[in-house]
């Protein structure tokens, strides 16, 4: 029973992985048409192009290899927040502008401080894996 139970579970991860990349890719499709029709481009406007294709690549990894790097979404939170201000434009309160950039600022801090530590523990086992 408890095996049929954990068929049933990875049966039903794949299949939203799936859900959630074709949805993305129509949602890029959407965004393209939208640009297409038109004919105008903006820095915001490939900044989202970047979330769904940031979005796109975590279900990716994610199905193939069952794992989710944690990086993937703090890219993501960053790209976000990017699109976010120049969205909002020159007429929004600095304080704001302030709280947003202190936000991108800790979220690339802990980008770093999390790749620093993937190579550390894939340097780590590297040296345990040529000891043995």
């Amino acid at each position: 029973m408890e095996r049929w139970v954990d068929k049933l579970f990875e049966a039903g991860e794949k299949l939203l992985l799936i859900i959630i990349a074709g949805l993305t890719c129509i949602a890029v499709a959407l965004e393209l048409i939208t640009l297409g029709s038109e004919l105008r481009l903006e820095l915001a406007d490939l900044l989202l192009l970047f979330i769904y294709l940031e979005v796109f690549g975590m279900a990716v990894v994610y199905y193939r290899a069952q794992t989710l790097p944690v990086t993937l979404p703090v890219l993501i939170a960053i790209t976000g927040i990017t699109r976010l201000i120049i969205l909002q434009g020159k007429d929004f309160e600095p304080s704001i502008l302030l709280y947003e950039a202190g936000a991108i600022f800790l979220l690339a801090i802990a980008y770093g401080i999390l790749t620093w530590a993937n190579f550390k523990t894939q340097k780590l086992k590297s040296v345990v894996a040529d000891e043995d």
